[in-house]
């Protein structure tokens, strides 16, 4: 069934739909800190909200670029399955919890592995939990990715995607162009002062395709992609990275239920990322808005303390009766 989102006249504007949530305090949860030794001998780190329960759900979130525990987002939909009784864990990505990665390689849009071994890892532990899931931006890409990959034996029952940029070039372009640059340069700066630290150890930077004295100079999410993601992360360069991480491709072959979230005023991409209905299996819901920023959709409250759409329509989706059409 198709949902209708809806701003207040004051957050119509895309860039105040996907900056405003930023600035808005949210309660910090209580998490647990679980450490997960990755086959490679590195390590990612898992954040638990509660301890499952017999038979209880288990949402896994999986946050976006240089996001963590403490995104925005990741914060509210903590607290929404806190309220709705589901025991919740953040996925996260390699060096995103506050501490740098042991190997010289790092994350990427198409990485499905390390999701893999996390949702490997919950299932040996709690076999009779289901698994659900939601990413956001990078992290609904990889979402959408590993479902398409993985199809029946895809160890999530269900998932919702929000704002995941499936076609990854087209994006990388669209954030070099207008306001949407300083989100770019925002996130470079990000991923910069992590590729410092790998350079500063001597373990490290000899094996790092970039030393420090260049770092600086990539300032385009296609030059970083080029120069440091691809060489680190077995591509043949940018183009490739592009074509064989984005989640396009993917959405077809997708067999258990997602629902994929994007708004057509997306700052961070372009109508290269709305899937035609033959793209879309079965079992993908799709709703494209006209408003909600990236990762943003304030469906009401005030400037001061706004209310969103996500939250509740995450929910509804993963644990309701709700069903893709066919």
């Amino acid at each position: 069934m198709s949902q209708i989102f809806s701003p207040p006249w004051w957050a119509k504007n895309p860039h105040i739909q996907t900056i405003l949530p930023v600035l808005t305090k949210v309660d910090r949860p209580v998490l647990q800190r679980e450490r997960l030794e990755l086959p490679d001998g590195d390590f990612i780190d898992l954040d638990w909200q509660g301890t499952p329960e017999a038979k209880q759900p288990i949402l896994v979130i999986i946050h976006g670029l240089e996001g963590s525990a403490e995104s925005h987002y990741a914060l509210r939909i903590l607290a929404a399955s806190k309220a709705s009784g589901l025991c919740a864990v953040v996925h996260h990505h390699r060096s995103c919890s506050g501490e740098l990665n042991r190997l010289p390689r790092g994350y990427h849009s198409g990485d499905t592995e390390d999701l893999h071994c996390t949702l490997q890892h919950l299932k040996s532990h709690f076999p009779n939990n289901s698994l659900l899931a939601v990413g956001y931006s990078l992290g609904g890409n990889v979402l959408i990715k590993y479902q398409g990959e993985q199809q029946e034996l895809s160890l999530i029952d269900k998932a919702v995607a929000i704002s995941a940029p499936l076609q990854l070039g087209s994006c990388a372009n669209r954030l070099e162009k207008g306001f949407s640059k300083v989100y770019q340069s925002y996130l470079i700066k990000q991923l910069q002062q992590k590729m410092h630290g790998k350079v500063a150890k001597p373990e490290l930077s000899t094996l790092m395709p970039i030393n420090k004295h260049d770092i600086d100079s990539l300032t385009t999410f296609y030059a970083f992609d080029d120069k440091v993601t691809a060489p680190l992360h077995g591509f043949d360069g940018v183009d490739d990275y592009y074509n064989r991480a984005s989640g396009m491709p993917y959405l077809s072959r997708i067999t258990k239920p997602i629902l994929v979230i994007h708004a057509k005023d997306d700052p961070f991409m372009t109508e290269a990322v709305i899937p035609a209905r033959e793209q879309l299996s079965q079992q993908v819901q799709y709703e494209l808005h006209e408003n909600g920023g990236h990762v943003g959709f304030i469906d009401g409250g005030s400037p001061w303390r706004p209310r969103y759409y996500l939250e509740k329509r995450i929910l509804n989706f993963l644990i309701s009766l709700e069903k893709s059409p066919c």
